[in-house]
Order: structure tokens, then C-alpha cells, then sequence
């Protein structure tokens, strides 16, 4: 019988968990670790953030579906890997705390044949001063940070309904952060709620962003068809703000935020601010913070881990300038290179090189976005991690009969413009591949065929409709894995 130890019960750690038992079954254990008693569909926080759901309804309590599934849930936080176990233990660990009600405060060492990271992204909101639904912005990150952050926005209509302008601030909130998408989205749904309430003139809504151009959502922009033309994504992002009445702020490096204030550098090393009301930034995301030792208790996490202490896996981490990039870089099968039994799913793996051109200004600092590695490619890599491990197991071979490039793959953005039965529209924006391939395709870096963008009713349908198909899924509902990633 083989134990596989999955970390993180998010997008990519649940995907991977449920698909584990599904096709190893009651011959083997499966055990998931994760600090939360919830699952969350995150790509619907945004709607809770503008009071059109609630959290009730974008999470789902873990350990029923677990226990129905026969998978083993243990609510504690993953603290270090021991892969080459310790001098009392010959197997591969993972010492955990316990952090549900009833065993708060226990610790336990929990082995494993195979161990899968899915612990998603830190949410570095201590890297920029005064960051933070806790200090002076709101957050979407979370289910209970958009509740926060509907709870500050009603104030701020509330203002704007007795006469007093509010200036509205949505980005980034880092200089490196990532999640772009995230964030245009919900600024999005600001304008369309306001114009909503008839309060438009009350508003003054400014979007805040790395991206050395607007579009650029951490993958280096991209051209698409749109209207039986081909078009930067530059031009379609810019459109859809003109269109809001929102103005912007890019190439920026947010590195501190005051009340009502935010501080950020420039490419060209200027120090500005910007006055807001409101303001929601997404955070820089690190890696959970995990350590790794070997046998005799040294630190051995550098092996393991990148400097941002995510994982490292089958990629080329070989420094090299920007033009030498190339998509094959990119891992395909997510196994760490110093272990064969750890693998790394969804945002816990650590990128060879960013998809953006690196920035930098007179000053040093360096502007521009990390990585997206959220939805679906999340959730097709924590699929493919478990239907490799699967295999091996089945087979006493170490193939990887499965691969999932980023380099390779597709992916859908359904970027939401407003919420209802027939004014709700949104932005659709499918690639491929993720990541440009430009030794394929030299003149646009992607298929130009399967990259396009479109906005209307019909998007804001079909994002509604993936809210409830892939929770059913999530749920493991009957014939869920009939559903695609």
C-alpha cells in the first residue's frame, strides 16, 4: 500500500487530492494536509467584493467531501519536509501543527511515498508597508477579505449617495506582484455598480499596475483576434477602461501606503503618490515559508527551494538574459530534481523566468509582474501530478506518461464587467500557449488561431455558469470528473 501526502487543499491541491483517490481507491492512502477548513472558488471572490454574492456561497466545508471520498483531512499547517526522513525514521516526512479547535497547538510527523506541494502562494502583504485588509486597503484575495472589502465599499457608495466624491484606487500593491486579472476585474465590477447606483459623477476610479502597458496581466500582453481584427492586448484592456471611465496608472512599483495614501516608484525612478478613498491592491505572492531537512537535521530547503521558497521542479533555472528565454524552459511534469517522489502543483512550484520583459528603474527596483499560475493552469497541472503519480504506482515504473507545459497548454480569462440576468457582459480572453513559444510561432508568440478576446452578455453567462460547475465538481459530485479543468 502507498501513502501520498498532498499539501494544500486549493485549486491545484484539491484537484490533484480527489483525482488520487479516484483512481488509486481504497488500495492505497491518500492524505491531504491543509490549515483551512474550506474550500473557496477564488475566481468568484470578486463578486462578494461588490456585494453580489456571499461567501456562503463561493466556499464549501472540506471534511464532509473528504469523508465521503475516503481521503484523509487533517486541518494543520505543513511546517517542514524531511524527504530523506530523520535518524529514528527511515521514510520521507512532513512535520505539521495542528490548527482546527480540537487539536490546536498538536504536532505530528506524517510520512509519505509521495508527497505533492500544493500549498499556493503566501500572501506577502507585510513586503509593502501599510498594505492590507488588516492596515489601509481592501483585498479579494480571500472569501473573508472581500466580505471586508464589500463591508468598506458600502461606505464609500454611502458618501458618494450624500454628496461626497470618492476616488477609488485598484491594482497591484507591489512592485513584483502577479494576479493583474484579479484586480481589473474588480475594477470593473466598481464602474458597473456605481454607474448602476446613477452615482458615476461622484467617482473618480484609477487603476494602479506594474504592467510596463495595460494588458500585459504578468504573460507579456499578447495578440488577439477581436473583431476580425488582430489586436495587442494593450488596446483591448485600454478600450474596455476608456469604456468604465477608468483612467490608469502603469509601470508602477507600489513600496508603501499611508491613510488615504499610496506611495510608488516609476520606471523612470520618480517617487509619486496617489490620494484614494478606496483603495483594493493585490499583494506579492512568496512561497508558504516551508524549510527542508536531511537526515541529520540540516537545513536543507535551498535544494528544494527557490529564493522566493517555491518549489523547484523540472525546469531550467539556468540564469540567462531575457532574448535567450525559450518555452521549453518550462517543467512538464512538476518533479523536484533533487527527490522523484516530490512534485509541485499550481502557484507552489517555482517559474524558471518570468513571461514579462524585466524592468528595472534608474533607481534599481525592479517593476514588473510575476507569473499568473491561478484556475485553470492550477488545476490541469494538480490533475496531471496525480495521474503520473497514479501511474507509477499502478505500474512499479517511474514513467510520466502525462505532461502539462505552461508552454503548451491553453487557458481561459473571463474577466467579469458587471453582474445580472441581461446588463451583466465580460470580458473573454483565451491563449495559447501560456507562455510564448516564439521559435513556433515567430510572429505573434502564440497561436494566433486560439487567441482571442471578445466582450459581451454571453461571457458573463458562461462565467456564471463555471461558478456552479466547477463548485459540483469541487463537491465531487456524481460524475465530476467528467467535468474538464
Amino acid at each position: 500500500m502507498a501513502k501520498i501526502v498532498v499539501l494544500g487543499a486549493g485549486i491545484s491541491g484539491h484537484t490533484s487530492v480527489t483525482y488520487l483517490k479516484k483512481y488509486l481507491g481504497k488500495d492505497h492512502d491518500v492524505v491531504v494536509i491543509s490549515p483551512n477548513s474550506n474550500f473557496q472558488w477564488v475566481p468568484s471572490n470578486i463578486w462578494v467584493g461588490v456585494g453580489l454574492m456571499k461567501p456562503d456561497q463561493v466556499k464549501f466545508k472540506l471534511a464532509p467531501v473528504y469523508k465521503k471520498l475516503g481521503i484523509i483531512y487533517k486541518q494543520a499547517l505543513a511546517l517542514s519536509i524531511h524527504p530523506q526522513g530523520d535518524e529514528n525514521n527511515d521514510n520521507g516526512f512532513v512535520s505539521i501543527k495542528y490548527v482546527s479547535e480540537n487539536n490546536k497547538d498538536k504536532s505530528e510527523i506524517v510520512t509519505y511515498d509521495y508527497l505533492v506541494n500544493a500549498t499556493g502562494p503566501k500572501l506577502n502583504f507585510e513586503a509593502t508597508k501599510g498594505l492590507g485588509p488588516d492596515k489601509f486597503t481592501n483585498s479579494v484575495c480571500t472569501y473573508d477579505h472581500a466580505e471586508h472589502a464589500w463591508k468598506n465599499l458600502q461606505k464609500a457608495f454611502k458618501k458618494m449617495e450624500n454628496g461626497e466624491k470618492q476616488t477609488f484606487l485598484i491594482g497591484t500593491g507591489h512592485a513584483l506582484a502577479t494576479c493583474q486579472g484579479a484586480a481589473f476585474e474588480y475594477v470593473l465590477n466598481i464602474a458597473f455598480e456605481i454607474s448602476k447606483r446613477k452615482l458615476t459623477d461622484m467617482a473618480d476610479i484609477w487603476w494602479i499596475s506594474n504592467e510596463y502597458e495595460v494588458g500585459d496581466f504578468g504573460m507579456g500582453g499578447a495578440y488577439i483576434k477581436s473583431n476580425g481584427y488582430i489586436t495587442p492586448t494593450k488596446i483591448f484592456t485600454e478600450s474596455i477602461l476608456k469604456e468604465y471611465g477608468i483612467r490608469w496608472i502603469k509601470r508602477a512599483g507600489v513600496y508603501k501606503v499611508e491613510k488615504n495614501k499610496v506611495f510608488y516608484e516609476n520606471l523612470k525612478g520618480e517617487l509619486l503618490t496617489k490620494d484614494f478613498d478606496y483603495a483594493m491592491l493585490i499583494p506579492g505572492f512568496a512561497g508558504s515559508g516551508m524549510k527542508a531537512f536531511d537526515k541529520k537535521g540540516k537545513d536543507i530547503s535551498s535544494r528544494l527551494f527557490a529564493a522566493n521558497t517555491m518549489m523547484k521542479v523540472d525546469a531550467d533555472y539556468t540564469p540567462k538574459p531575457y532574448e535567450e528565454w525559450k518555452a521549453s524552459d518550462w517543467p512538464l511534469i512538476y518533479q523536484n530534481p533533487e527527490y522523484d517522489n516530490i512534485y509541485a502543483a499550481g502557484i507552489a512550484f517555482a517559474p524558471p523566468h518570468v513571461m514579462s520583459k524585466p524592468m528595472e528603474s534608474p533607481n534599481g527596483t525592479k517593476i514588473f509582474p510575476t507569473p499568473p499560475r491561478t484556475g485553470m493552469p492550477s488545476g490541469v497541472i494538480g490533475k496531471i501530478v496525480a495521474q503520473n503519480i497514479a501511474h507509477q504506482i499502478k505500474t512499479g515504473t517511474k514513467e510520466h506518461p502525462h505532461e502539462a507545459s505552461m508552454a503548451k497548454m491553453g487557458a481561459a480569462c473571463i474577466v467579469s464587467a458587471g453582474y445580472g440576468l441581461f446588463k451583466g457582459q465580460a470580458a473573454v480572453m483565451t491563449v495559447k500557449p501560456i507562455v510564448q513559444d516564439w521559435e513556433k510561432y515567430p510572429k505573434w508568440g502564440r497561436n494566433i488561431k486560439d487567441t482571442v478576446g471578445v466582450v459581451g452578455t454571453a461571457g458573463h453567462w458562461m462565467k456564471l455558469f463555471m461558478h456552479y460547475m466547477f463548485l459540483y465538481k469541487a463537491k465531487a459530485k456524481p460524475f465530476w470528473w467528467l467535468i474538464p479543468e
